[in-house]
């Protein structure tokens, strides 16, 4: 036995000890709670001893030598004689020797500190340690970076009711870890990492730190071992505005400096084959409506040539294509002709669908398409390689444009890997709302990409850290090659869902009454879900949290 650990009762023997179950009754003086370590030592005849660790799972507390609910009321007055017994239900996670014997009863067991707890924790084992939170007792808790970079595994799930499971701050939390600790290396300088704004512009601010940080959360932050304060290296992202004019405005209210206005130009459209992101809802796979997207792309491609006198526009049959409004005016006359081989033989009903979709695009996305009015368009792209954290605001679009921009960006991102051809530099991407670009059923252009990212991913380098508030309305595969799963405070029927079979059914319950900053991490090495919780962010999330170095309010231009 190891210095720290300290004795807080003994295995039960009067209910069953299996090697992977068994019940230690709690002394008097002490004490167990739930996810607190114990470790047991038995003897094995003709063998060393076992030392068997493990989680507490449940613990119970009753009257014995009481039958009847109402002899609780005849203790209280004295005139029954019990004593109370707590005992806690332990769940074994390791042994070693791996000899799997049940521990005898009558010996003690132990609450696991210092390197007893890393060894039931398996910590002992990790190499490269990434901070994931903090136990309730406040005691560090680390991830396998092996399994999170590609190495033995990838990719995390995190899932729970919005706006109070925190799914979006703990995501950031891990990424915050990863370019902040040394856990990983030589490569930490050259890891990038993009994330999608969604809701608000939360994470307009990540480059500036929290005015309302508390001396309590800088401790947490000691104790991971990490800095508290803003990322470093951000590069901030919004759409042009609409009402612009020729001007590439970025579309902000919160913030006025330090954002890029992006868009796409109409040469990079044809060429790079976008219009699928225009038709990226969930379609039944047997739809023609994909087909006929393929089609019109490679025609398109064919059709047009590069404007010798502008970079962002095409030439068809030596006219000028200045706009996203020309260009669907062009699709929409060689589509609608019967037999045109932009065309093919779908149905009119598709060529209707088709068409209607595409006027829907026009009108709700046109504005991120430009033509003749592009100035400078290479400094509107965004950029990944520019910063270490990349923050594309998306939050808002019509859902329409939304999936655009997000289709668009991850295919690059994700064929910019495939070019290179090997992990690293290592790629990020922190993806809200995932149940929106892969659900479970239908088919999509932004599916394809995620499933692709999900699978191939990992020999790729490009790790997806996605977000939901129901995993069961997200494609399987999608969250079956998820190496870590995370869950916040969830719906009690979600809680009930397939999905979360590896929550035991104590903690599917615990699940329903977390309090923000308070998640349940599943990883590969503990066959036990733990709960932990997260240090409050150090970097500000909205105008009124963001700080100057010297840590007073720095109040912006919010549109007043």
């Amino acid at each position: 036995m190891r210095m720290g650990s300290e004795q807080v009762g003994m295995v039960l023997g009067t209910e069953d000890a299996t090697p992977l179950t068994f019940w230690v009754g709690v002394a008097p003086d002490a004490y167990l709670q739930l996810d607190d370590t114990v470790l047991v030592e038995t003897p094995v005849p003709g063998r060393e001893p076992v030392r068997i660790t493990g989680i507490v799972q449940d613990v119970r507390a009753r009257h014995e030598g009481a039958s009847f609910d109402t002899d609780v009321f005849l203790v209280e007055r004295g005139v029954l004689p019990v004593d109370t017994a707590v005992a806690a239900q332990v769940v074994a996670t390791r042994f070693e020797p791996e000899i799997f014997v049940p521990p005898m009863p009558g010996l003690p067991a132990y609450r696991a500190r210092g390197a007893d707890r890393d060894e039931a924790l398996y910590f002992d084992r990790i190499e490269r340690r990434l901070p994931a939170g903090l136990t309730r007792d406040g005691e560090p808790v680390f991830l396998d970076l092996d399994f999170l970079d590609g190495s033995r595994g990838a990719h995390v799930n995190i899932s729970g009711v919005s706006g109070v499971a925190t799914k979006t701050t703990y995501a950031l939390f891990l990424l915050y870890a990863l370019f902040h600790s040394e856990a990983l290396g030589a490569y930490r300088a050259n890891t990038k990492a993009i994330v999608f704004n969604v809701k608000g512009e939360d994470l307009m601010w990540l480059d500036t730190p929290n005015a309302r940080l508390t001396d309590e959360a800088r401790e947490d932050y000691e104790r991971l071992g990490l800095p508290a304060g803003a990322f470093e290296s951000v590069g901030l992202w919004a759409p042009v505005r609409p009402d612009a004019g020729g001007q590439a405005i970025p579309q902000v209210e919160g913030r006025s400096e330090g954002v890029t206005a992006y868009y796409w130009t109409v040469r990079e459209f044809v060429r790079d084959k976008l219009l699928r992101f225009c038709f990226a809802e969930a379609e039944d796979e047997r739809s023609q409506i994909a087909d006929l997207v393929a089609r019109v792309e490679s025609a398109l491609d064919r059709a047009c040539e590069d404007d010798p006198d502008h970079d962002a526009t095409v030439l068809v049959d030596g006219r000028v294509v200045a706009s996203f409004d020309e260009l669907c005016e062009l699709i929409a006359a060689e589509v609608d002709v019967d037999g045109s081989p932009w065309r093919g033989r779908v149905s009119d009903a598709t060529v209707s669908a088709f068409l209607r979709r595409l006027d829907a695009a026009r009108f709700r996305m046109g504005h991120l398409i430009r033509g003749r009015d592009a100035e400078h368009p290479e400094r509107h792209r965004i950029d990944f390689g520019a910063a270490q954290v990349t923050v594309v605001d998306i939050h808002n679009l019509h859902d329409r444009a939304k999936r655009f921009v997000t289709g668009v960006v991850i295919k690059r991102l994700f064929e910019h890997k495939e070019r290179m051809g090997r992990r690293e530099p290592l790629a990020f991407l922190v993806l809200d709302e995932l149940n929106r670009y892969a659900p479970r059923e239908g088919w999509s252009p932004i599916k394809e990409v995620l499933l692709d990212v999900a699978e191939r991913g990992r020999s790729l380098g490009m790790i997806l850290v996605g977000a939901e508030q129901t995993a069961s309305e997200v494609e399987r595969r999608v969250i079956a090659n998820s190496a870590f799963r995370v869950v916040g405070r969830l719906d009690t029927a979600e809680a009930q869902r397939s999905e979360y079979g590896f929550l035991p059914a104590v903690t599917r319950q615990r699940a329903a009454i977390l309090k923000p900053g308070s998640m349940i991490l599943q990883q590969p090495h503990i066959p036990v879900p733990i709960q932990i919780r997260f240090p409050f962010p150090s970097w500000a999330t909205r105008a009124d949290e963001a700080a100057t170095a010297g840590g007073d309010v720095f109040e912006r231009f919010r549109g007043d």
